[in-house]
């Protein structure tokens, strides 16, 4: 099987989230004048904010309410009378000043364009995203951005997979894959959707749900080793 179109993930697929996720909220803390800049406080921020991510998802929160929410509940954890929308502000602000690769992308993304095309496909929030990926130095081989902000559904919302498709040059269901590190948002969505997948899973985790990868690899340097394979062989593996 030939792929003419790849459908990536951003955030811990092709940039390293969680260390631009650190960056970012120490720099908060130190701005809004906390002497320690967050270190106690980042690992009860991640919890908070991964929660009310799965939330959005289900559609039981907004994506407004989330920016500051996160915020606002762990400065109420840890005691502290801080402006949460402030936070949320200064938080957005240093995001795409703190882009942190994930090691093969530049060289995975410029070779998957000079065999067809590639688009982005998050549920972050729009206008962040598109300044992150252009700090990045990927969009010159990025076609397009698909966001949930702009689109209205999140992934695995097979809705959002119908928006981000439309703007594909071309597109067809055999002949499309998507690369992502979360089996409820990307692997399920293409299942969902009729697409091929391919799960990133560097920490080698064990899968327990219902989602189906059509491969599996645990570092962008054998992704493109892996399609080729693949179609050398007429099918997926």
């Amino acid at each position: 099987m030939t792929y003419t179109l790849f459908l990536f993930d951003l955030d811990d697929t092709l940039l390293d989230f969680r260390a631009s996720e650190q960056l970012s909220f120490t720099r908060t803390m130190r701005e809004l004048g906390l002497r320690q800049p967050g270190a106690a406080l980042f690992p009860d921020y991640q919890a908070i904010n991964l929660d009310l991510w799965k939330r959005f998802e289900e559609g039981k929160v907004t994506k407004d309410f989330l920016k500051v929410e996160r915020f606002r509940q762990t400065f109420a954890t840890h005691g502290l009378e801080l402006d949460a929308e402030a936070a949320s502000r200064l938080y957005l602000e240093a995001l795409p000043e703190t882009v942190v690769l994930v090691d093969g992308a530049l060289r995975l993304c410029e070779s998957l364009a000079a065999l067809g095309e590639v688009g982005i496909i998050t549920n972050g929030i729009d206008h962040i995203q598109r300044r992150r990926i252009a700090s990045s130095g990927l969009g010159g081989y990025v076609s397009f951005v698909a966001t949930s902000e702009a689109c209205g559904y999140a992934k695995p919302d097979s809705r959002f997979f119908e928006y981000a498709t439309r703007m594909a040059r071309r597109f067809s269901h055999d002949e499309t894959v998507i690369v992502g590190d979360r089996l409820d948002a990307d692997i399920l969505g293409a299942n969902r959707y009729g697409i091929d997948s391919c799960w990133f899973n560097p920490g080698k985790l064990v899968n327990a749900s219902l989602a189906r990868p059509t491969y599996e690899v645990g570092g962008l340097q054998e992704i493109l080793s892996t399609l080729r394979m693949s179609q050398a062989a007429g099918s997926p593996c």
